[in-house]
């Protein structure tokens, strides 16, 4: 199946036992066993659920994986991939990651003895030597949040690869397919699409990694309900209509902002100029909805934001409606200023996740809360 048809089709799409289009939500905590020690396929639903099992099917394929899992938040399916690993191993990680992930890495798993080299992905230099003889993966986000950079996929450091897939979803790039062994989702984003979910995801192509994985997730127990993994699956079927509209809306405020005197610079890996545009053509289909831009400096961040009438001021990304938000204060404050600032995290940086709304609608919204800075 093409990909568009198998959003919809793919995974356990019908219900074997009754022939529902959509899979049932399977409530049940557990599962009656008919034999002793049988090894029945449903026992206890932490272990597995009919209707989780069928969205992580569905993850998989899209990602061309040998098995999926899903999480009760992209940052706990993280937590599950670094819990592969063991006290002492080094991890060289991507200078620009999302927050929560920054203090994931500084405030819980540097505690029990895991080591990490911080690199900007985009010099392959800088990447090549960070790594250790210890160095046991390398995890970056492609493009990352929230400036946007762009790494280069394919393998060359003879360590796994761990990519954070959750800009670009599965819809426009398969790290899989590109040389990674892992692939993790803030599935609360895209995937889920319409902010009404909270949930992560793991692929990845390796059975070895695949059957730790499993194993990690029933034993730590972060899963994802059936009622959230029935929402999920549902949004993950509009993925590819969805997204064709959110592209052609960002590419229409992509033009608006390059026109704005009050816009310092742009972020967004569409713009041919943009460090990374080339690699980003060649192993993205399109190049996403999320831009990140600065205003001029010594306009107002605070004021801009919160003059916005249509689009929200909001953490997260990736819904239906047009989502606004400040790094520097919001998904990235946990970071201190001086490593933000060194990594390119001003105070006037905005990162605006565009919508499906009508484009003209953004625009407008946009250009008056401009013209309340004048």
């Amino acid at each position: 199946m093409n990909f568009n048809t198998q959003l919809i089709h793919g995974g356990n799409s019908e219900d074997q036992t009754t022939g529902a289009v959509s899979t049932p939500i399977y409530r049940s905590s557990t599962f009656h066993q008919h034999q002793l020690g049988g090894n029945p396929k449903w026992e206890y639903s932490r272990t597995g659920n009919p209707t989780r099992a069928s969205l992580e099917k569905l993850i998989a394929e899209l990602e061309h994986g040998v098995a999926g899992f899903a999480f009760s938040s992209g940052s706990a399916a993280i937590h599950a991939v670094f819990s592969l690993y063991s006290q002492g191993d080094h991890f060289v990680v991507g200078s620009d990651v999302y927050g929560g992930t920054f203090r994931l890495i500084n405030k819980v798993l540097k505690r029990f003895g895991f080591e990490f080299t911080v690199v900007d992905m985009q010099d392959l230099n800088a990447v090549e030597n960070a790594i250790q003889d210890n160095t046991v993966a390398i995890y970056f986000e492609t493009p990352t949040n929230p400036l946007l950079q762009i790494a280069d996929i394919a393998k060359r450091h003879g360590v796994r690869t761990i990519v954070d897939n959750t800009f670009a979803t599965p819809y426009n790039q398969q790290p899989l397919t590109l040389g990674a062994d892992i692939v993790v989702h803030s599935a609360t984003k895209y995937l889920g699409g319409h902010s009404d979910v909270v949930a992560g995801l793991a692929v990845t192509k390796d059975q070895q990694i695949a059957e730790q994985l499993a194993f990690l997730q029933n034993s730590i127990g972060s899963t994802l309900g059936p009622d959230d993994s029935w929402l999920l699956q549902r949004g993950i079927k509009t993925l590819g209509a969805r997204m064709r509209v959110h592209q052609e809306n960002a590419a229409a405020v992509v033009d608006f902002l390059q026109q704005d005197s009050r816009i310092e610079k742009i972020y967004y890996p569409g713009l041919a100029d943009f460090p990374g545009h080339s690699v980003a053509a060649k192993q993205m289909k399109n190049f996403g909805a999320m831009i990140s831009f600065e205003l001029k400096a010594g306009l107002d961040a605070k004021k801009f934001v919160e003059s916005l009438q249509l689009i929200d001021l909001a953490e997260s990304l990736g819904g239906i409606e047009s989502l606004i938000e400040v790094p520097a204060v919001m998904t990235h404050g946990s970071i201190p200023r001086e490593i933000r600032l060194k990594n390119g995290i001003k105070d006037e940086l905005i990162r605006l996740s565009v919508g499906i709304e009508d484009p003209e609608d953004i625009i407008a919204d946009l250009k008056q809360a401009l013209d309340q800075l004048n």
